[in-house]
């Protein structure tokens, strides 16, 4: 599905957490990561204050205005997909107040998931977070101890030294991930593989719902 209706879901007095801004959702196995491989329910959220230029789904920084849904909407459509595991991505997720999404995801017996680069306040009641760190908007420092995943995007040879900076603010358990950006991933691999050899700490990451051919 990549669209929504508000109408007749929302009230009037809805508050800005009862709707949000929505690029698509979809169901789709996890590509990256410590969840590689699991049914999930994304939920794409639009807007993005990052920018990076690499990003793959540039269309989804862009709100418009006829593309917010209710959030019990949202929670409703995560629960009859039938994934355990619902996504919350973007974009960047954390620009909106997530409590109330989270709520309503977790009433449905859903575990909800986050997929942010940290540069916003963390807001919502999460069972796993993934941070990605950004060079052009770096993480607020309070959320490098929230996190599970720290999942770093290797587009040069530089950026293994940004990786190992925010990797030292993360927690003993926080699993570490070297993904190679997709664009350069046949020349970054290679090198991911070999700095991962002399560094085991980190382990892989690939986005393996492109070679697939899923969202």
């Amino acid at each position: 599905m990549s669209t929504g209706a508000l109408g007749n879901v929302v009230t009037c007095g809805a508050t800005y957490t009862e709707i949000l801004p929505v690029h698509e959702c979809f169901r789709s196995i996890q590509g990256e990561g410590h969840y590689q491989g699991k049914a999930a329910f994304f939920i794409r959220l639009a807007g993005c204050d990052v920018g990076c230029h690499w990003c793959d789904v540039k269309e989804s920084w862009t709100v418009d205005a006829s593309g917010y849904w209710s959030v019990q909407y949202l929670a409703e459509q995560a629960a009859a997909s039938g994934a355990q595991i619902a996504v919350i991505t973007g974009g960047e997720p954390l620009l909106y107040d997530l409590t109330f999404l989270t709520a309503q995801l977790k009433s449905r017996g859903l575990k909800t998931h986050l997929e942010t680069s940290g540069s916003s306040p963390l807001s919502g009641e999460w069972d796993w977070i993934c941070l990605s760190p950004k060079k052009f908007k770096p993480p607020l420092p309070t959320i490098f101890t929230q996190a599970n995943e720290l999942k770093m995007i290797i587009f040069n040879k530089s950026d293994f030294l940004w990786a190992e900076e925010n990797a030292a603010k993360v927690t003993v358990s926080c699993k570490r991930f070297l993904q190679p950006e997709w664009s350069r991933e046949k020349k970054m691999l290679a090198e991911i593989v070999h700095y991962i050899k002399d560094h085991p700490q980190w382990e892989l990451s690939l986005q393996i719902h492109k070679y697939l051919g899923l969202p």
